[in-house]
């Protein structure tokens, strides 16, 4: 098929996205709104979900689906109908912080049993550099039985979605986008202009616009890295970090980052894919690998801060109660995957301290299952420390006398984000 674009838009092929996420759900139906779309999801209860209008990951409201000319499915089957494919599976990492590629791989092989001549596939799912080509292509051309760049040809467009971000919607956000030859680069870049109004970068081949979309993540996970190692340094100091950092703001180039907790399925997980193939071509990656050994252990370094400061507080650890306001990866959004807040539980409970755990968003029953926790539905009693970890919009509108109202003597609070400071006179007050 030479014209994929203009087959497209005159409704004679049709689009199709396997993995419909956060991700992927939002590009499904912004295409569905101009071209025929197959949704494809492996999960059959979600794509029940979807069907009623109902985004299973909680960003998007019954509305997004009004006007949409999308057929959601869990039958692979269906792909068949299928010339233009877009991969948006999610991308992570095992036990051994190597990336897990058997979402892509089973995205792939699922893709190349319905891949015809003329057909094009283009991979979302964040992944290393040469990636695309050397691992896909191989499992789609044995699955078709096709031979690429001659029967098909095979795009790489990063996926720039921001969850719970609702100013950065996915088509005011420029895209990249590439093929594996001319033809291709300009096709898959005409079919991604259908709906992004802010227009696309055509990127010079494949492994760049690999590469460009996890060096976006890796930086900013060195540059969190880096504010998490003055944060020590400060309160090694006595002095508060964010009024250090107010300070060096007023500067007009200094780059505004924050201490934290640095989670999620992307800042705290890309990085890893990247070092993966950084080691496989000899050469260790030291920043890289430096900032992410420093941002896992910031859940460990604030669990034990909170211990010292109820010891300090002339109190027995094992009889202290500790409430932790938060679970979901950042503010304002249900997704747990990837959550540090576990770090700051588990080494908590190394120190046989009884926490409670609340948050505003996240399913007590998906907590239960991916981490053992038993979420309460609310505080109860009183607690020797508070730890504001996820500043959830519910929990920055309490006041002090809220939190003085849960405390025990001597209560702490602890603010990982520093949001509260200058607001806390009564209680001993602590942030990153």
């Amino acid at each position: 098929m030479n014209n994929i674009y203009e087959a497209l838009i005159n409704k004679q092929a049709k689009l199709s996205v396997i993995g419909l996420g956060y991700v992927g759900l939002p590009i499904a139906l912004e295409f569905s709104k101009h071209i025929n779309v197959v949704g494809f999801d492996v999960k059959p209860e979600r794509v029940a979900m979807m069907n009623n209008h109902i985004d299973p990951s909680n960003e998007l409201d019954k509305s997004a689906f009004d006007g949409c000319n999308i057929t959601f499915t869990s039958n692979a089957d269906d792909l068949k109908q299928c010339n233009f494919f877009i991969v948006a599976v999610p991308t992570p990492i095992d036990e051994h912080k190597l990336p897990d590629l058997t979402p892509v791989i089973k995205a792939s092989e699922s893709v190349g049993k319905a891949l015809k001549k003329g057909d094009y596939v283009v991979y979302e799912s964040t992944v290393y550099p040469g990636c695309t080509e050397e691992d896909c292509v191989p499992i789609l051309e044995k699955m078709s039985g096709l031979k690429f760049m001659q029967d098909f040809k095979v795009g790489f467009s990063p996926e720039r979605i921001n969850p719970g971000d609702k100013a950065h919607s996915l088509t005011q956000i420029k895209k990249i986008t590439s093929g594996c030859d001319p033809e291709a680069a300009e096709n898959i870049a005409k079919v991604y202009e259908i709906i992004i109004k802010a227009g696309v970068h055509r990127a010079s081949a494949i492994k760049v616009a690999e590469a460009a979309k996890i060096i976006e993540n890796t930086q900013r996970d060195i540059n969190i890295a880096l504010m998490n190692e003055l944060s020590i340094i400060f309160d090694i100091m006595g002095i508060n970090t964010y009024e250090v950092l107010e300070a060096a703001g007023t500067k007009w180039n200094f780059l505004k980052f924050s201490p934290g907790l640095v989670g999620g399925h992307c800042i705290g997980v890309d990085p890893y894919y990247l070092l993966h193939k950084a080691k496989q071509l000899g050469y260790h990656a030291s920043m890289i690998n430096s900032g992410r050994a420093l941002n896992d252990s910031m859940g460990t370094r604030i669990a034990d801060k909170v211990v010292k400061m109820i010891i300090n507080a002339g109190k027995e650890i094992t009889k202290s109660r500790v409430l932790i306001m938060g679970m979901t990866f950042k503010e304002n959004v249900t997704d747990i995957r990837n959550s540090r807040i576990i770090d700051i539980i588990n080494e908590l409970k190394y120190f046989r301290v009884n926490c409670d755990v609340v948050d505003a968003y996240a399913d007590h029953d998906e907590v239960m299952k991916e981490y053992g926790v038993d979420m309460s539905k609310e505080p109860t009693g009183k607690y020797d420390a508070i730890i504001v970890a996820v500043n959830h919009k519910p929990y920055m509108e309490l006041t002090e006398d809220y939190f003085k109202g849960i405390s025990a003597e001597n209560g702490i609070l602890v603010d990982v984000k520093g949001v509260m400071r200058g607001k806390i006179k009564d209680l001993t007050y602590w942030s990153l």
